[in-house]
């Protein structure tokens, strides 16, 4: 599916009352799942045993 196709299937999903902003925040949510899939499918992930331990700091 195009970048064209899916931002017409995600305004053809919204409410008959969404609002530009609305639009504008799904697109802006599409785009971020898009680039991490991407990077994900790159191998530009971090580790679970890292994230864990990025986690451990945070909360102390």
């Amino acid at each position: 599916m195009t970048t064209k196709e899916k931002m017409l299937h995600a305004v053809e999903e919204l409410p008959a009352d969404a609002t530009i902003e609305d639009a504008m925040e799904r697109f802006l949510f599409l785009a971020k799942i898009e680039r991490g899939l991407q990077q994900a499918d790159s191998g530009q992930t971090v580790p679970h045993t890292e994230v864990r331990e990025r986690m451990a700091k945070w909360l102390k």
